[in-house]
């Protein structure tokens, strides 16, 4: 009986060094695992804001009131358009509401103004679309800033974005202070339906 005893103890230990080396190892793989992580997540930061600085990411200066609060953009609206688009056969249709973002209430009024000509150039423009370039989400975004170059044509903007930004980054910052001054400085969809 005494031999039962001593077996049961020699099994014990051995089990008790496996178990402290894999809890090392495994603890090893994890800081290993949270380094690399840490590593990339700062690799890819640095990546993108290198690639916003190159792209003239610097935000514009926005209007503040003298209290130093930002002035906040007004809305003006654009009517629904109901658009025949250029895919064969030419019966695909869009529905599209577009609000315009404009600097402030008086930059709203004079926009008004010209309204008719942005809305012209805006149905000129998504006639030419057919319904695949649409429906993905890069055909929207490419919609919505070939819609703010219509919008600020009337105002002297736009030339430059017609043109393409070829000759590099001073061609991009020159066109990001143009838009800067315009009255129109974004565009939103507010109903997007293709059919």
């Amino acid at each position: 009986m005494a031999t039962a005893p001593e077996a049961a103890e020699g099994d014990a230990k051995p089990p008790a060094k496996k178990s402290k080396k894999l809890l090392m190892i495994i603890g090893a793989a994890v800081a290993v695992l949270a380094l690399a992580g840490g590593g990339a997540y700062w690799y890819i930061s640095k990546q993108r804001a290198a690639a916003a600085a190159e792209d003239g990411g610097e935000e514009p200066a926005k209007a503040v009131t003298k209290d130093g609060h930002p002035v906040p953009p007004a809305y003006l609206p654009m009517d629904n358009m109901v658009i025949n688009l250029a895919d064969p056969g030419g019966d695909r249709v869009a529905q599209i509401g577009v609000t315009l973002v404009v600097t402030d209430a008086h930059a709203s009024d004079q926009v008004k103004a010209f309204l008719p000509t942005i809305r012209s150039g805006v149905l000129m423009l998504i006639s030419q679309k057919t319904a695949t370039e649409l429906l993905t989400a890069e055909g929207k975004e490419t919609l919505a800033k070939e819609i703010l170059r219509e919008a600020v044509l009337p105002f002297g903007g736009g030339e430059a974005d017609a043109h393409g930004a070829a000759d590099g980054t001073k061609k991009k910052k020159e066109k990001a202070a143009a838009h800067a001054d315009m009255p129109v400085t974004g565009v939103l969809f507010s109903s997007f339906i293709v059919q």
